[in-house]
């Protein structure tokens, strides 16, 4: 049983837990990024927040987040956690320039980095950390967003010329929604693919100049507008259109595929769909970063309603003077409390996330495919999980706030339209949850060695096997708890972490063992048939990956408070994962009934235990997104500002009231009815 929550608690105390192994980034943030000059501005037009969020991007500091993703020898530090922190903290101040700082230092600058060799490097990497080389990430099409394998646009050699000729086929296959392209871009990494006299050889990148030192459209290049758009005014998302441009073979970045001037092509990685894969792995800090922003416009949004619900009031008790604050209404708790929960749980899962990249992305040498792979499999699935509780979380959020939440000046609008793209966004979530399901099908991962296509039906039937628990951070104390759980289920404890984390684990094999059985079973009926096989289990595998996800955030929670060296703050980070843990049990009841993992007492139970942690977590509430730490004029919330004016006047309201009643009582009158 889980102790209760012992007294106040300093909100330092947990600060400290969640600021983790980069918090001298965390601090370093709060002090070079203080005051309002880098805060959203609300009620711009598009053009004044494109011109705004690019004079802002050239004034960030660069020791914080740009020097990070870079190597030493060009003046970075290298980083690759450092820089994934660093852009979770802009976050908090304005969502626009985050992503155009991750447009230009993250896609446009990560691909240069990862895909080209020392003469890119050489040529490009200081004028893209200094913004003086503007430039964008051409991959996504119009007809082609989440099936990049599949790409339309190429790029063909020409041995007599020693050139390629880059061209857009058709409208479909026009570059779309790319950052930086609209207004600000120079040159654009392109992905195309790659044709030579000897015949195709899958998606490959290049370097491509689409404008001129006026700013004006290279010979062949089409430049367009994507227009307004819901949010990140900031950001000049455009499209791009190629007309047999010509491009210098210098220009293919080609770590991972080299043209000869004879045309002959030649490649370290012989598979096509391995290659492939392998190029986008190196570009997975994109997706850690949107997932850790996502996480943080919802601290933003939870802070703001939870501390406006400490002070707005509304009816009043029959037996009370004073009404009552929203935050003491049950339904109020039920809504805010579990979000908040959960952003803990996540925030523990993001940083275990940040330190398997940081750890894969410096440790030298050959890469190590199985922890490549899973890192790919975590950044998808985290990122779906989080981007996802931000756009369920902040609406919940605005509604809690009443008309206030509705009006620009108290952030919320500007945080739920700028993060709703973030759910397709460096990976549509519903095509991520696919590639994380793929990654647990042991068989298939390790015979294709990558995220790639479903593959063969007949494969399937044959090698795909049971699951292997991925590794997390708790994992050996999530052992020893869930060995410890005694066997009938309805005599442990609802508050027992081992029982938390066996029903959520039994769940995940349970589930998994499903998809393969399916996967066989259509393999046998339906040889000939690889879509329909598929197509047959797609809500299965769905439902396979959110469990992983599930089980991956619960461990991290479990690891995070291990390392809580308060007391009271272990404590009460204990009991906020009681909530989460059975939060996420209760939404998934019908499941857990369904398949014998809960009697209906006991589903009645957990409920009423979820209720008795809204009683008891009530009183931390505020310090609970205190320990986020985010500076109030980084909020930027006109309602926040007035709190402390609003506190005063019920004060004095709630006086005034007394003494009139005490005066009544002395005169032997009876207060008005």
């Amino acid at each position: 049983m889980t102790s209760s929550v012992p007294g106040s608690v300093d909100p330092a105390r947990l600060q400290d837990v969640l600021d983790g192994r980069w918090a001298h980034i965390r601090r370093a943030a709060r002090t070079e990024l203080a005051g309002d000059r880098f805060t959203a501005v609300y009620g711009e037009t598009g053009e004044q927040a494109r011109e705004r969020v690019t004079r802002l991007l050239g004034a960030l500091p660069t020791d914080l987040g740009v020097s990070m993703a870079f190597p030493t020898e060009y003046g970075g530090s290298f980083d690759p956690g450092g820089a994934v922190v660093a852009g979770e903290m802009l976050a908090h101040l304005d969502l626009s320039l985050l992503v155009k700082a991750g447009v230009q230092w993250g896609l446009f600058g990560g691909a240069v980095l990862a895909l080209g060799t020392r003469r890119h490097h050489d040529a490009y990497l200081r004028d893209i950390m200094t913004a003086d080389v503007m430039g964008c990430f051409a991959m996504t099409e119009t007809g082609h967003g989440s099936d990049v394998q599949q790409l339309r646009t190429t790029c063909t050699y020409d041995p007599a010329t020693e050139t390629f000729d880059l061209h857009t086929p058709h409208e479909a296959a026009r570059k779309d929604y790319i950052g930086n392209a609209a207004r600000d871009g120079r040159v654009a990494v392109v992905f195309a693919q790659l044709v030579t006299p000897s015949g195709r050889h899958g998606v490959h990148a290049w370097l491509v100049p689409i404008r001129d030192a006026d700013g004006k459209p290279m010979p062949g290049v089409t430049i367009g507008d994507a227009g307004p758009k819901a949010g990140l005014l900031g950001v000049d998302n455009g499209r791009l259109s190629f007309d047999h441009v010509t491009v210098p073979r210098e220009m293919l970045l080609d770590r991972y595929g080299q043209v000869a001037a004879d045309g002959t092509y030649t490649s370290p990685i012989e598979n096509d769909t391995r290659r492939f894969f392998t190029m986008l792995g190196t570009l997975v800090r994109g997706r850690v970063t949107i997932g850790g922003a996502a996480s943080s416009a919802v601290k933003n949004a939870l802070t703001i309603a939870i501390r406006y619900g400490d002070t707005r009031r509304q009816f009043t008790a029959p037996d009370a003077e004073r009404e009552v604050v929203l935050n003491d209404y049950l339904a109020h708790q039920r809504k805010l409390l579990p979000a908040l929960a959960t952003t803990y749980a996540l925030h523990f899962a993001q940083e275990e996330l940040v330190a398997v990249l940081h750890e894969v992305q410096t440790a030298g040498g050959p890469v190590d495919d199985h922890r490549q792979r899973e890192l790919e499999s975590r950044a998808a699935g985290l990122k779906a999980a989080q981007t996802w509780h931000a756009t369920s979380t902040i609406q919940m959020c605005r509604e809690a706030c009443g008309g206030a939440g509705y009006l620009a000046e108290n952030r919320l609008p500007a945080l739920k339209a700028d993060t709703d793209v973030f759910t397709t966004f460096e990976g549509d979530n519903t095509v991520l949850l696919q590639l994380v399901a793929k990654g647990l099908l042991t068989g298939y991962r390790d015979a294709f060695g990558s995220l790639d296509g479903w593959g063969r039906a007949a494969f399937v039937a044959d090698q795909v096997r049971e699951m292997v628990l991925e590794r997390t951070a708790a994992r050996s104390l999530v052992e020893r708890l869930v060995k410890a759980v005694p066997g009938r289920d309805d005599q442990v404890a609802l508050t027992d972490r081992g029982w938390h984390l066996k029903m959520i684990e039994d769940r995940e094999r349970h589930v998994l063992d499903g998809v393969i059985r399916r996967l066989r079973r259509g393999a046998a009926t339906k040889k000939d048939q690889p879509f329909a096989i598929f197509n047959d289990v797609q809500d299965h595998v769905i439902k396979a990956a959110e469990a992983h996800i599930d089980r991956v955030v619960l461990e991290a929670f479990v690891a995070g408070i291990e390392r809580a060296t308060d007391p009271a703050a272990r404590a009460l980070l204990s009991r906020v994962c009681d909530l989460y843990a059975l939060s996420t049990i209760e939404a998934d009841r019908g499941w857990f009934l369904e398949h014998g993992r809960l009697t209906p007492a006991r589903s009645k139970a957990v409920t009423a235990m979820i209720n008795d942690l809204m009683r008891e977590l009530r009183p931390y509430a505020r310090t609970l997104v205190d320990a986020f730490a985010i500076p109030d004029v980084w909020l930027n919330c006109a309602i926040l500002r007035e709190e402390t004016g609003r506190q005063e006047v019920m004060a004095e309201h709630d006086d005034a009231v007394r003494a009139a009643d005490a005066t009544a009582t002395d005169l032997e009158i009876a207060p008005a009815q």
